[in-house]
């Protein structure tokens, strides 16, 4: 029999990367990438005039399809293997990343009469201008004590589904009327992908406050939220919700056409970006927490029990691994926050250095950054540049750096920017151990930890733990091709459970990162001191954050 392969398609916030994989090891036979066209859509809707309000982030659901049709081409020519070999197709996604369309899946913004409506796009998953509605959905689910609130950690994010879904009806009540559906950008594109509108049991559980024994929340509770949004759910959503892992159907032969593969080829219903990223990480039993570190993190670690955890995105049954319950926590700034400062704060010198040296500015500020002792800098950050996920669950914080002096250096604040993140990480930590969920080891993925062996040690330091690290820079696509290889089943040549994938395909670096005890030591002190900070102006003893984001709405 001839080898077999899996494709695993991620679509990140910037761009899809499809990567070919050899079911029998979790070998990367090729990859490419496809940079939206588009982007993230935050100033001004494309080939139009119209200017977004702060906080609006969106993109264009037609750079999915094109992602799709544009890499997988290239794959196939790059590596060679016939189209009949590759068994199995799978996809992660950002989310909650979600759209309106009308009822046979064409996106409202491609329609001409709704093009100029910023809600007739989709909506990202840092599209934070949903923070009302949020604000709205919590304070009604508090007074109906709606028992589900508890399994998302007491608030339920502006990130999410219904408060996006709200905005729409609150903003443009014609679009929330045009739209037959509104769906994860997940689901749509493996609608495009198979012509079968499926929903995942992943983004509906995390997202949009779905449980397998209890669904999703009353239409009493939608009417309570909105009158108009009693039935929502059933007039543009759907109650039938599919495990992970199983068949959304087979390639259309559209698609076929357009890509060089098999008409039919097993498609899996889709998944989110960070959760797929755990089977992947080698990890499919407890006490073992998986950070996915990109220009966000989000942590994850499985459980035996439903347990309750302040401030966490969410706890779902099966939601990552069938028979566990999958709890997700996560930071909304971690390598936007670098990137920031690397794109705004550094001066023309330092540009100039790294271009003698042969380095990029992230290289050269941390190899400036590793010669400072932990602590020297005098300097503490608040990693709220984009808003607080965990565990505050509130996105009108904003960052802060505190302790700069005339002498403060760059590097010194890129240290800070780096030890505020893994604080914030050591606080999502403790929320879990506390409260009956062990964290025992971390294990990383993504792009930061292959291109900042410093952040690495200081997150060891901080935290106090072992972290080892994915032996792939593609953690996200591995594991949507692994649900791919399930999809297509142990009889085309794939695997019965995404367990069993795992133990074949899924692999660690040699490489492990340990605290050092005098490091340890002294992030302890400076922890504490984050810590103060953090409950000041994070749980209201002083709002100035909130104050200041008011004045900049009136001024402008």
């Amino acid at each position: 029999m001839s080898a077999k392969y899996a494709l695993g398609i991620d679509y990140g916030t910037e761009s899809a990367r499809a990567v070919l994989i050899d079911l029998a090891d979790g070998h990367e036979v090729t990859s490419a990438v496809y940079a939206y066209a588009d982007g993230v859509i935050d100033e001004v809707l494309p080939d139009t005039h119209v200017r977004l309000e702060p906080d609006w982030a969106l993109q264009n659901p037609e750079d999915y399809v094109r992602g799709f049709a544009s890499t997988v081409p290239q794959v196939l020519k790059a590596s060679g293997v016939p189209a009949e070999d590759i068994i199995g197709i799978g996809i992660d996604f950002t989310a909650c990343t979600m759209l309106p369309a009308k009822a046979d899946g064409t996106p409202l913004c491609v329609l001409l009469e709704y093009r100029q409506n910023p809600h007739a796009w989709v909506k990202l998953w840092k599209h934070h201008a949903a923070q009302p509605e949020a604000t709205h959905l919590n304070q009604v689910a508090a007074e109906r004590h709606e028992p589900w609130l508890a399994r998302y950690g007491g608030k339920i994010s502006s990130e999410w589904f219904f408060p996006k879904a709200l905005q729409i009806l609150n903003e443009a009540p014609e679009i929330y009327d045009a739209a037959d559906r509104m769906i994860e950008a997940a689901d749509w594109t493996i609608w495009q992908l198979t012509g079968n509108e499926t929903r995942n049991s992943c983004t509906a559980g995390y997202k949009a406050i779905w449980s397998k024994h209890e669904g999703f929340p009353s239409p009493d509770f939608f009417e309570a939220l909105h009158p108009r949004m009693r039935n929502i759910v059933r007039e543009k959503m759907s109650e039938r919700i599919l495990p992970l892992g199983v068949k959304a159907g087979g390639l259309t032969a559209q698609m076929a056409a357009a890509t060089g593969l098999k008409t039919g080829t097993a498609v899996a219903v889709a998944n989110v970006d960070a959760h797929v990223s755990v089977p992947a990480a080698t990890v499919t039993e407890v006490g073992r927490m998986v950070m996915i570190m990109g220009t966000s993190t989000c942590h994850m670690v499985l459980g035996t029990a439903q347990k309750i955890v302040p401030g966490m995105c969410g706890v779902v049954e099966d939601g990552i691994i069938p028979g566990l319950y999958g709890y997700e926590a996560g930071q909304s700034c971690v390598g936007d926050h670098f990137a920031w400062f690397v794109e705004n704060c550094v001066p023309a010198s330092y540009q100039a250095e790294a271009e003698t040296r042969g380095m990029n500015l992230h290289q050269l500020l941390e190899s400036k950054a590793a010669q400072l002792h932990v602590g020297e800098s005098g300097l503490l950050a608040l990693d709220w540049w984009n808003g607080n996920r965990s565990v505050l669950v509130d996105v009108d914080l904003t960052g802060l750096l505190i302790g700069a002096t005339l002498a403060t250096k760059p590097e010194e604040i890129y240290r800070a920017l780096i030890e505020a993140t893994a604080y914030g990480t050591r606080v999502i930590i403790n929320a879990f151990e506390d409260n009956g969920v062990a964290v025992n080891e971390l294990v990383a993925a993504g792009g930061l930890p292959e291109r900042n062996k410093l952040l690495m040690q200081i997150y060891a330091d901080v935290t106090g733990r072992d972290i080892k690290v994915v032996g792939t820079a593609q953690a996200g696509a591995l594991g949507a091709a692994m649900h791919g290889a399930v999809a297509a089943g142990a009889q085309s040549g794939g695997y019965a459970t995404i367990t069993e994938a795992a133990a074949r395909m899924a692999h660690l670096q040699d490489i492990t990162y340990t605290p050092i005890a005098a490091h340890k030591a002294m992030y302890d002190r400076l922890y504490a001191e984050y810590l103060t900070l953090h409950d000041y102006f994070g749980r209201g003893a002083n709002d100035v954050m909130k104050r200041l984001k008011r004045i900049r709405t009136e001024a402008r």
